[in-house]
């Protein structure tokens, strides 16, 4: 400054020119790095629709898409006021995370969202974060959440953009808790889903969980996560939602994982992703960010992040699993069998010889997380694990009504050991078994060592079936032994997958005719979980169907009931005392038998009474307490064969 002595007020003056000079610095460089394709030349068609100059893209700057086989999504190009599109949430151990979806935003447009309560009858900020490009989704974390009372909230940008909903207080006094059971969402069919919503809002429940295949739009993950959230965000703006991401979701006709490797081959069957780093986390932050913080949050291959974790809403905790992750893809490591590696049409074939050793499903990491979870029943009274496909493969036909396939690879049956491994760690926990992904509804008990030995599976029908038709078929067209009495539907009953799994049908909702929508098996699932019986009901509703009606417009063969301790359908062979317990109500019991080691099985008792059942004649050690059953242990019980001759045994907790 020519040696002049500068004050304050010049040194204002040239602060604040520096500071406009460095914002217009910034937008050039935001500018010139948002004009390039954000993952890279090889894969620059990814995301067209909301990077770059994306408002001059067509369906976005006015004039109308393309249909192709899939339907024109919605423009991206809305009015400002309009900007935040949806948005999620999930509350535990006091942490709230909520999830926000903005509409792309344009140059020179602030990239930030901010959260706001409703308290005392006026809105008051809360937190401020950044909205992600690529991707345009923000991300709140609130500690110290009192979970107790509804609180109002709105998501905020600009000025004018708000999205508003209520974080619900837990529903810990309701004896029943009810979760919706959604996925599959075609993007084929366009536009709202008011029928499904209105459906929804009916039945109330008190969680929301979408097991995977929000849209089907590969290359466009943004635009067909907010037209899902367009579709569904009257429902999700007021309830715990949990969204986890499947195979569609990150661009794959099916994904097997395999711990984060790249993908070769044209139909990904060697296993890993195909699509870079970049967007599979991308996918990823903006289904799960609102999830309870992963258990084991280390990052697998190429840093490809995860998020499996728990959930506990009203009492039911819910295991929420990454099936595809971890999953061992077939092409290299068996030999090819059908039309593809994870179809198999040879009638020759050998289940036994496909379940090779090192082969995963789930991965040690999950393994050992489910065990943990099992053990720890912390403000729990049932449980329920959550993941995007069936441990079984009951389905006939793929594709079409006529296209028989002996074993789909695709589905969580194969690698069957580890499969295994998974259905006994949900027995363990009497718990049930949650997800979607068939494109056809079914209820199952499985069979681990012998039928009916193992948990319950539901698998929740496509909310919109238009994308691959799956159907129950034996050959045979007769029952199997032990069907459901006076079931409506003729194929109940003990079978074997075409991987040699043991499971018991016990209600499945073929497609009638796919080139009529009031047919197609479209639809979602309900599980009631009630914490006063100790019971779950599974109920199927067709996508059109009037559900004030009641059940006699669900799908054949549903409702189903079960009870809670039927999710362990081994042979009893004897029991051990009755525990009467001195003081606390409902404490957790683990029972172990000696010879082996095994845990049998951890559950939360009802009342001061609990009567252990076991499967073996020798010596087994009880433990118990109140969250955990860690605060006294009884070894060598003996077993009695007959339940009055078992005795009972005071415990002093």
């Amino acid at each position: 400054m020519n040696g002049a002595k500068m004050n304050r007020r010049t040194a204002i003056k040239t602060s604040a020119v520096a500071s406009a000079s460095a914002l217009v610095i910034s937008q050039k460089f935001l500018a010139a790095q948002e004009s390039a394709p954000p993952f890279g030349q090889e894969f620059s068609r990814l995301e067209l629709l909301t990077t770059g100059e994306w408002w001059k893209r067509p369906g976005n700057n006015g004039k109308p898409a393309p249909k192709g086989r899939k339907g024109a999504p919605p423009s991206m190009n809305v009015p400002r006021e309009e900007v935040v599109a949806f948005a999620m949430y999930t509350h535990q151990a006091g942490v709230l995370k909520l999830s926000a979806q903005l509409f792309p935003l344009k140059p020179g447009e602030k990239r930030e969202a901010r959260l706001e309560f409703k308290r005392n009858g006026k809105w008051q900020e809360v937190a401020k974060t950044e909205v992600h490009y690529p991707g345009w989704d923000a991300h709140f974390r609130i500690e110290k959440w009192d979970n107790s009372k509804d609180v109002n909230y709105r998501v905020c940008h600009g000025q004018k953009a708000k999205f508003e909903g209520v974080v619900r207080r837990d529903p810990s006094d309701k004896d029943e808790i009810v979760v919706a059971n959604l996925s599959c969402n075609s993007s084929r069919t366009t536009g709202p889903r008011a029928e499904i919503v209105d459906n929804l809002k009916h039945h109330n429940p008190d969680l929301l969980f979408f097991g995977g295949d929000q849209h089907y739009r590969h290359t466009e993950h943004t635009t067909g996560w907010i037209e899902f959230g367009l579709q569904y965000r009257d429902i999700i703006r007021d309830r715990p939602t949990i969204c986890i991401p499947d195979d569609h979701d990150v661009g794959h006709g099916n994904v097997w994982g395999e711990s984060g490797k790249r993908s070769q081959i044209r139909g990904d069957a060697d296993g890993g992703y195909k699509y870079p780093v970049k967007y599979v986390n991308q996918v990823q932050r903006q289904q799960t960010s609102s999830l309870p913080d992963p258990v084991d949050p280390d990052p697998v291959d190429r840093g490809i992040g995860v998020y499996f974790t728990r959930l506990t809403v009203g009492g039911v905790d819910f295991a929420i699993l990454e099936d595809r992750k971890f999953k061992s893809g077939p092409a290299g490591k068996i030999p090819k069998m059908g039309p593809r590696p994870d179809h198999i049409n040879d009638p020759k074939y050998d289940p036994n010889k496909i379940d090779l050793p090192g082969l995963e499903l789930l991965g040690p990491r999950q393994e050992k997380f489910l065990e943990d979870w099992s053990a720890d029943w912390t403000d729990a009274e049932m449980k329920g694990v959550l993941s995007q496909t069936a441990f079984c493969g009951a389905v006939h036909m793929h594709g079409g009504p006529n296209s028989r396939l002996l074993a789909d690879l695709d589905c969580n049956g194969w690698p069957q050991t580890p499969s295994r491994r998974a259905l006994k760690l949900i027995r363990r926990a009497w718990a049930v078994h949650l997800c979607g992904d068939q494109h056809l509804a079914v209820t199952v008990k499985h069979g681990i060592d012998e039928h009916g030995d193992g948990p319950y599976g539901f698998t929740g029908p496509a909310l919109i079936n238009t994308i691959y038709g799956r159907w129950w078929h034996p050959l045979d067209e007769k029952a199997g032994p032990n069907p459901v009495p006076n079931s409506p539907l003729p194929w109940t009953g003990d079978f074997k997958d075409g991987l040699g799994n043991k499971i018991s049908m016990l209600a499945y909702a073929n497609p009638e005719n796919r080139a009529d929508e009031k047919k197609r098996a479209d639809g979602y699932g309900i599980a009631r979980f009630n914490k006063k019986m100790r019971k779950i009901t599974f109920e199927c509703w067709p996508r059109f169907c009037d559900v004030t009606q009641g059940d006699k417009v669900q799908y054949l063969g549903w409702p189903i009931e079960v009870d809670q301790d039927a999710n362990d359908g081994r042979e009893v062979v004897g029991w051990l005392p009755e525990l009467r317990f001195d003081k606390g109500v409902n404490p957790v019991v683990q029972v172990i038998e000696e010879a082996t080691g095994e845990v049998l099985y951890t559950a939360r008792a009802k009342g001061n009474r609990f009567k252990p059942r076991v499967y073996s004649s020798g010596k087994h050690t009880i433990k118990v307490g109140l969250q955990k059953p860690d605060a006294k242990i009884i070894r060598g019980v003996v077993v009695a064969k007959i339940k009055k001759e078992a005795g009972e045994l005071k415990v002093i907790l």
